[in-house]
């Protein structure tokens, strides 16, 4: 299933993106375009899976009777996406950073649960 290969994708990225996260300082200039360019560069291909991996669990989640409702999917979605900038510019303290990255998980680990129960 699309979705199931969409969430083992981004739980790969996740495990980066908290590697780096914890592994780096915050940037010295924000607006430094070398830097934009690279946070850019990194999250761009990430942001496009999110979008795709948006779609399918919307759909999964509206037409079968599942655990996770359409409202955990979107606040997914978002967290994620805030997840992407938090790791690159360090800018949330690392209690935020991780609840963020468990509520993720959370969801994912419920849609493979329905996924598998189908």
């Amino acid at each position: 299933m699309l979705l199931l290969t969409y969430i083992e994708d981004l739980e790969k990225e996740l495990v980066k993106l908290k590697e780096y996260y914890l592994s780096h300082e915050r940037p010295e200039n924000k607006r430094d375009p070398k830097f934009f360019a690279f946070v850019k560069d990194n999250t761009e291909p990430v942001f496009e899976t999110v979008d795709q991996w948006y779609e399918e669990a919307l759909n999964f989640v509206k037409n079968r009777n599942v655990k996770v409702h359409p409202q955990q999917v979107e606040s997914t979605e978002e967290n994620i996406k805030l997840l992407l900038l938090h790791s690159y510019y360090v800018d949330v303290k690392r209690k935020r950073y991780m609840e963020l990255h468990q509520s993720v998980i959370y969801v994912f680990d419920l849609l493979k649960n329905d996924i598998h129960n189908l």
